[in-house]
């Protein structure tokens, strides 16, 4: 059966397009490679729980998945509605369930659909449970001689409560701001707008509608698709917008001018209250291509960092190793282990609103606060989608060496995930606490596409960084 050969599970699940790849057919068999995996590796009978979002189809392929593990025997509690991917990992914890099943796409295009799995401890499957999932793919799968029973639940109340009892929502409404909700149209919708609602603190939300097109977007929180947040934010004279991706996961965020707050502010705001104010235990991590501004916090409250490569998963792992108090990547993902090991932008956006409640400050405010006690830091990244030659050449002559970019000597290069080199910045003495000016070169394994991230100690050198990036690799393009 060809059609089946294109299910693969990555890091985080299977993604396809909807009606190419993505299929009643080919969900079958993702389903039965869990429902095998389940069998051989957990406790069947403590059931699977299967959630869904706003994306077209997404119930009615989890009735699917719900259909092949009940009928090999595995009990199911199938979301009643749409349900956050953390929702549905934090169901999966609480109900000491076998695993869990998302059906979304998370901030794909709307095209595309997915399946990630999620483990008993409430967070995205280890390396080593998605390889064994992967396994099993096109393995058969025994039938039960009577199918278990597939009960629907509602995973929600409870998911809204805990991350409502997590923040102080009486210090968010004393301090009089109004927040702007952008829901991307995703799964997070009506969730902290409800939260809200009921502690009466002010708030305006946008695209919560259920419409499986998004359109004019895809449900990411970056530029270009939140533009239409930085005008409401503005337009409704909001302290902050907070932003979730299309399952609800991410996290984005816009200040009360407009400003596009990227994940690595989020990070380091969050990181420095949980520090200073909460002063819980534990060590920080942060992905390779996240900001070093994390490192100085750390530094600052005698907490040890942890850099790893770039995906979540390198969070979850050492989440599960050891006491982890917080951890980060540049996409938006933000876990806090006293909740989840897992990203939750839902929380995570409760969680800036009482930040700036307990320190009296916007958004903005905190920013700056941060740039003027660790240094200015600021970053940019682009996506360069070339020919798979020019992305190998350009590899090849980075691993070669280099002596500079952009005019500034090359001090040293890191590997960990990717080139990454750290560069001398003259623009940046005489800078009070300057950052490192660093650049980022990092290939994908699955695509024509080369990444390229830098932060430093001014927008205008991360800019002529970048410019210069761009020119080293197209210069294998042989134009």
């Amino acid at each position: 059966m060809a059609e089946t050969t294109v299910v693969k599970f990555g890091t985080d699940g299977w993604r396809g397009i909807i009606a190419d790849d993505f299929t009643y057919a080919n969900v079958r068999v993702a389903a039965a490679a869990i429902a095998n995996y389940v069998l051989a590796n957990e406790n069947p009978a403590a059931g699977v729980c299967i959630a869904y979002d706003t994306r077209f189809g997404s119930h009615s392929f989890a009735k699917v998945v719900a259909e092949v593990l009940a009928s090999a025997g595995i009990p199911v509690a199938m979301a009643a509605e749409i349900t956050p991917t953390p929702a549905l990992s934090f169901a999966v914890r609480e109900r000491k369930a076998a695993g869990g099943v998302m059906i979304t796409s998370s901030h794909n295009p709307a095209e595309w659909n997915g399946v990630k799995y999620k483990a008993t401890y409430g967070g995205s499957g280890k390396p080593s449970i998605m390889t064994a999932i992967e396994g099993f793919l096109g393995e058969p799968l025994t039938l039960a001689a009577k199918p278990a029973v597939i009960e629907v639940v509602d995973f929600n109340p409870e998911y809204n409560a805990a991350i409502a009892r997590f923040v102080d929502l009486d210090a968010i409404r004393s301090s009089g701001y109004k927040f702007l909700i952008d829901c991307m149209y995703g799964a997070g919708r009506g969730v902290v707008a409800g939260i809200f609602t009921k502690a009466g603190i002010p708030f305006v939300e946008m695209r919560s509608e259920i419409n499986p097109a998004f359109p004019g977007i895809n449900p990411e929180p970056i530029l270009p698709h939140i533009k239409a947040t930085q005008l409401a934010v503005v337009a409704e004279k909001c302290d902050a917008g907070l932003i979730t991706d299309g399952d609800a996961d991410r996290i984005g965020a816009v200040d009360e001018h407009g400003n596009v707050v990227d994940a690595h502010k989020i990070l380091a705001i969050l990181a420095k209250w949980l520090l200073e104010r909460k002063k819980w235990s534990g060590d920080v991590t942060r992905a390779f291509n996240t900001t070093k501004m994390v490192d100085r916090i750390a530094a600052k409250y005698g907490r040890r960092l942890h850099e790893h490569g770039i995906g979540f998963k390198y969070v979850v792992d050492l989440m599960l190793a050891q006491e982890i108090l917080i951890g980060g990547e540049e996409s938006g993902g933000v876990g806090i282990s006293k909740h989840l090991p897992e990203r939750d932008g839902l929380l995570n956006s409760l969680l800036l609103a009482n930040v700036m409640a307990d320190e009296k400050k916007t958004l903005g405010q905190l920013v700056a606060s941060l740039q003027e006690e660790f240094g200015e830091h600021q970053y940019g990244r682009v996506d360069m989608h070339i020919d798979e030659a020019v992305k190998q050449s350009a590899i090849a002559r980075a691993k070669a060496g280099v002596a500079e970019i952009a005019g500034m000597k090359v001090l040293r290069v890191e590997t960990l995930d990717g080139i990454k080199f750290f560069l001398d910045n003259r623009d940046c003495v005489g800078k009070p606490n300057a950052a490192e000016t660093w650049l980022l070169l990092r290939a994908s394994g699955t695509e024509p596409l080369l990444r390229v991230y830098c932060e430093s100690c001014s927008a205008e050198s991360v800019a002529r960084v970048l410019a210069a990036a761009q020119d080293f690799v197209l210069q294998g393009s042989g134009g």
